[in-house]
């Protein structure tokens, strides 16, 4: 209990919010954001990256002057991709029937084909994906963005992490760091199984005028040691602290009691199938979250690396295990974007869905052989956006004729950080935090903002 209330403080209870630092720097187009993460590597070639030449390069050898860096250096034959593509709405958008509900809003997606990564290895690249660093240490954009916009509610944490019931992804809890940011602006991990977050309520149950005057009396030692000592940052924070906990225990139970929803819109979500309860659940959960004025909410799909049943590293058999995933995700996440329409919450909402790397269009086995497994690719993969502030059905970039490398419009973390940065009205030039000598920020020295994507 006391690890949450030091770390999980609420922006709006801070002495300085992000208002009072000059934040938005502009008119903002979104007010909050939704994060899909799927862990282990998602094919772009098997989802959003449509590559009909491969069907004329199956079964061949890779022609390249350089010999490819990927994770386990078997570098087998080229694969052609394992589900039909076809165009989806009015765009005609090319998405292929491993999502087949998320192909039926693609008119909602922004799909970037061209993004690029610096490691072929789950953590570090995991830790790209969300900090825009490799090493650990350094705030995820959560927390950047907990820092620059503070929350909408003083009930409940302005950035909250929604972890697969399966396992943690690779790095753990690391993924949703405050890093050297205050430490109220680390993401708070909500469990949709047993209690939302442990340790939120005694041990053994309390009457309220006990706990009231426990509380007062805390309230009173707090307030007499500051009169003695002065102000002191560190205990004014702790004090905000229990009062936010405080609140907490009254929202949180409200907002994860799902069975106040419809039964149309708990089916919608996939919440009667075994197959899509738990990430339904979640999305479910997550707009409730946004109701309430969190911030930014954060979904992982899958656990670490090592684990290929539990996530999406698709080595020994992309088809199996990627169709395994996907009839997980894919009736919620296309019902979320569904609902966040039809309430007219996704004009102000940015939903990002991310995967850390993409997967090689050869296959990882013998040089002769052709296997049924993908090895990571870093050099070039897919993502979507969509929500707020952006140009829907687009397909922004592009991979080479069988999806190995970007060749158009090369887009780096950094890139795509910016950009939603940009979306919620922040300059992510502006946006520092002076540590250890140098003004820190979530794009480092780098990042430009995808102009061509945006309305």
């Amino acid at each position: 209990m006391a690890s949450l209330l030091m770390s999980h403080r609420n922006s709006r209870a801070d002495a300085v919010p992000g208002e009072a630092r000059g934040f938005p720097h502009h008119d903002p187009k979104a007010k909050r954001v939704i994060h899909l993460c799927l862990c282990g590597g998602v094919s772009h070639i098997d989802s959003f990256d449509y590559k009909p030449e491969l069907a004329a390069f199956h079964g061949k050898s890779l022609q390249a002057e350089e010999r490819p860096a990927t994770f386990f250096n078997q570098i087998g034959l080229i694969r052609k991709n394992d589900w039909e593509f076809k165009q989806r709405g009015e765009s005609g958008l090319w998405v292929s029937d491993l999502f087949p509900h998320l192909a039926e809003v693609a008119d909602e997606l922004t799909v970037i084909r061209s993004m690029v990564a610096e490691s072929a290895n789950h953590t570090p690249a995991t830790f790209e994906e969300n900090s825009g660093f490799r090493l650990n240490g350094f705030p995820v954009m959560g927390s950047w963005i907990s820092y620059g916009l503070g929350c909408e509610t003083d009930e409940l944490p302005s950035y909250v992490v929604l972890p697969d019931a399966r396992g943690l992804p690779a790095g753990g809890t690391i993924n949703w760091s405050n890093g050297f940011l205050p430490a109220q602006h680390q993401g708070v991990a909500f469990q949709t199984k047993g209690p939302a977050i442990h340790d939120l309520f005694p041990a053994r149950e309390l009457s309220d005028t006990h706990e009231r005057a426990s509380r007062d009396l805390l309230t009173r030692i707090n307030q007499s040691h500051l009169e003695t000592v002065g102000s002191e940052d560190a205990l004014r924070a702790r004090m905000r602290s229990y009062e936010l906990a405080a609140k907490m225990q009254l929202a949180v139970p409200m907002v994860t009691e799902l069975n106040q929803e419809t039964a149309a819109t708990r089916a919608m979500y996939g919440l009667d199938d075994e197959a899509t309860a738990d990430f339904g659940s979640r999305c479910l959960l997550t707009r409730r979250l946004l109701e309430k004025g969190v911030r930014f909410v954060q979904l992982f799909s899958g656990g670490s690396f090592g684990s290929p049943r539990i996530n999406w590293d698709g080595h020994e058999d992309v088809k199996e295990n990627h169709t395994r995933e996907a009839a997980r995700l894919d009736q919620p996440v296309a019902a979320l974007l569904r609902d966040l329409r039809q309430r007219g919450m996704l004009d102000d909402t940015l939903v990002l869905c991310t995967t850390e790397f993409g997967r090689t269009p050869f296959t990882q086995s013998a040089l002769d052989q052709i296997g049924a497994g993908r090895d990571h690719n870093m050099y070039g993969f897919s993502i979507w956006m969509a929500g707020a502030g952006l140009k829907h059905g687009l397909a922004y970039g592009a991979t080479d004729e069988i999806g190995w490398k970007a060749v158009e419009k090369p887009v780096h973390w950094y890139d795509y950080h910016a950009t939603v940065l940009h979306l919620l009205g922040i300059d992510h030039e502006r946006l520092t935090y002076y540590h250890n000598g140098i003004q820190r920020r979530l794009t480092n020295v780098h990042g430009e903002v995808l102009h061509d994507i945006l309305t």
